[in-house]
């Protein structure tokens, strides 16, 4: 014997509630603006009539769904750069003086896109290259992020603001490799018989972008494998104060997001 099912009602739960979250009429759950403290445990209940079609007899059924949601966002981007220029000697203030110049070139080259260098550093060493005689070389490395002065101006119209500085310090990159690969070409094409004295080596330039979340997120691969590069909520009990990518242990937590142990 046949039976048909008819829909009576779908509940959903959340421990505490929100003004946050609606259901349609339909069943539907439906959060707006999602943040970190709405993680949890969603439990929906559906609840419906079986009916047999011979007898009219009905039967309530209950089923029970509970989902795990977590608060994830995209990690913030930035870039470590290496790049390696040859110099007449270790000694003088000269190097100095280069260092601070393409520092400041650099800077100009992505100021508008809210990007900047951070931690920069350099040290000479003498290389010694096959079938040549010792030389003096510049290994420069620096960092570039998306954080300069002012850059929270550009997150007004939206809360998910990794989307727009994670594109802009794609565009810094891009631009940084360029000015690179652009030194390379004047020292191939102008200066074939006589090379300056301070130069960049050609393939020296270097580039590895480095993940950071946000205070209150951190990476888990083995509870969060299936977005596994996603910054996820810290859990209760953990905590995350600074833009590490991973949540601290804190038994003293009990709730989502926690950016301090008390």
């Amino acid at each position: 014997m046949r039976a048909w099912v008819l829909l009576s009602a779908v509940l959903w739960y959340l421990a505490g509630g929100n003004n946050r979250i609606n259901v349609t009429n339909t069943g539907t759950l439906i959060v707006k603006d999602f943040l970190e403290s709405l993680s949890g445990l969603y439990t929906c209940t559906l609840s419906y009539k079986n009916v047999k079609a011979e007898t009219q007899e009905e039967s309530v059924i209950q089923k029970r769904y509970d989902f795990m949601i977590f608060a994830y966002r995209e990690p913030d981007y930035s870039y470590q750069m290496a790049v390696r220029f040859t110099t007449k000697s270790c000694v003088g203030r000269f190097n100095d003086m280069f260092f601070r110049l393409l520092k400041k070139i650099l800077d100009n080259l992505i100021s508008d896109l809210s990007c900047h260098v951070i931690e920069p550093s350099y040290k000479c060493h003498i290389v010694k290259i096959p079938e040549n005689d010792l030389i003096y070389e510049l290994f420069i490395a620096f960092q570039v992020n998306p954080f300069a002065e002012g850059w929270k101006s550009l997150c007004t119209e939206t809360i998910d603001c990794e989307e727009i500085t994670n594109h802009n310090i794609l565009k810094a990159r891009d631009r940084i490799e360029e000015f690179f690969r652009s030194q390379a070409y004047i020292l191939y094409h102008h200066f074939i018989k006589t090379r300056p004295a301070m130069r960049f080596v050609e393939h020296s330039f270097q580039v590895a972008r480095i993940d950071s979340c946000r205070p209150g997120f951190g990476k888990n691969e083995g509870l969060h494998s299936n977005c596994a590069s996603c910054c996820v909520v810290c859990n209760p009990g953990t905590f995350s104060p600074d833009v590490d990518v991973t949540c601290q242990i804190c038994v003293s937590v009990h709730h989502y997001g926690a950016k301090s142990c008390p």
